[in-house]
């Protein structure tokens, strides 16, 4: 009888208002638009801001690896350029995020994960995303050759285009992926190195190399694991046995210890030089860095680089050690 009695009033709500009578009932929808409008206006940047990575940003401080271990004192007009350096790779990485969560949009919205990218849940539009990475790529190269060395500009150009390769093709070839990967860490490394013109050593490279290719082998490895008999994962991860990629993570971190070793115990000045020998000193926290690290890779938990490194407390105590032993040894230089 309540629900009978009620319905003359309410159709009189529409008279009533057209009269300016006030009305008690629930809130109206105009109020809210404006909100909604403006989330809308906002969703398309903070999806495009989100799909070019920024945790993964940190990666690129890399560009100062080169310089630090060559112990070269950085002036005013080197650490901009350094500053420089790592505007124009954030860029470039983002660009190749961009372009490679749009090609991958289809297949991201089937992952239990990925679906969450806003290229894949629908924030970013295909067309947007490879709009936006074909203009940040666009723009850091034009930057890099305007404001750049001509090294620094081709090493630029020549890892945006092996990324893109990796984005169509190159991610589907066994072996391949690794090293495709690996070498964009060593590029990071050194082209600060190339856009100061500092020589880079042979050892630089070669810990920085292998240390790459370990960290990347052991995430690869932990997907493995977490993924095995899963249906859902991509196709060449399937390939790979967890053998193998156990035993890529294992050579790859014994060659870098080996080659840091090496580079500590090479003379660099007399043998009473200095109050300790931080040089050698500092074999001790960085083997035991890589030791940490093989632990989480051991378990399969080891994840994306950063998310370890920050993520654990002793990994990141035993980082600060090392950096504060290997400053000192570059001081020493």
């Amino acid at each position: 009888m309540s629900e009978l009695s009620d319905a003359p009033r309410i159709t009189q709500l529409p008279a009533l208002a057209e009269r300016g009578a006030t009305v008690e009932g629930p809130p109206r929808p105009p109020p809210l638009a404006a909100p909604a409008g403006r989330h809308r206006a906002l969703g398309l940047p903070l999806g495009l801001l989100r799909t070019a990575r920024p945790r993964q940003w940190v990666k690129n401080v890399l560009v100062v690896a080169a310089p630090a271990a060559a112990g070269e004192p950085l002036s005013r007009g080197a650490s901009a350029q350094l500053a420089l350096i790592f505007v124009l790779f954030t860029a470039s990485a983002s660009a190749v995020y961009l372009i490679n969560d749009a090609r991958d949009a289809e297949a991201d919205r089937a992952h239990p994960v990925k679906c969450r990218r806003p290229v894949a849940a629908g924030q970013v539009s295909v067309p947007a995303a490879y709009t936006a990475g074909a203009l940040l790529a666009v723009a850091a190269t034009a930057a890099a050759v305007v404001l750049c060395n001509d090294m620094t500009a081709a090493l630029l150009s020549a890892y945006i285009t092996m990324q893109l390769a990796y984005c169509v093709s190159l991610k589907h070839v066994l072996v391949v992926d690794l090293t495709v990967v690996t070498t964009g860490f060593l590029m990071r490394a050194m082209i600060g190195g190339v856009a100061l013109g500092i020589p880079l050593s042979r050892w630089f490279l070669i810990t920085a190399g292998f240390g790459a290719l370990f960290m990347v082998a052991a995430k690869r490895y932990s997907e493995a694991v977490q993924t095995e008999g899963d249906g859902r994962t991509r196709a060449l991860l399937s390939q790979y046995t967890t053998g193998y990629l156990r035993f890529v993570w294992q050579l790859a971190a014994g060659v870098a210890v080996l080659a840091y070793c090496l580079w500590a115990m090479e003379s660099s000045g007399p043998p009473d030089s200095g109050l300790l020998p931080w040089r050698q000193l500092s074999m001790v926290p960085f083997i035991l860095s890589i030791l940490r690290y093989a632990v989480f890779a051991d378990r399969g938990t080891a994840g994306a680089p950063e998310d370890v490194i920050l993520g654990d407390r002793a990994l990141a105590v035993i980082g600060v050690v090392w950096i504060a032993m290997y400053a000192l040894t570059v001081a020493e230089l």
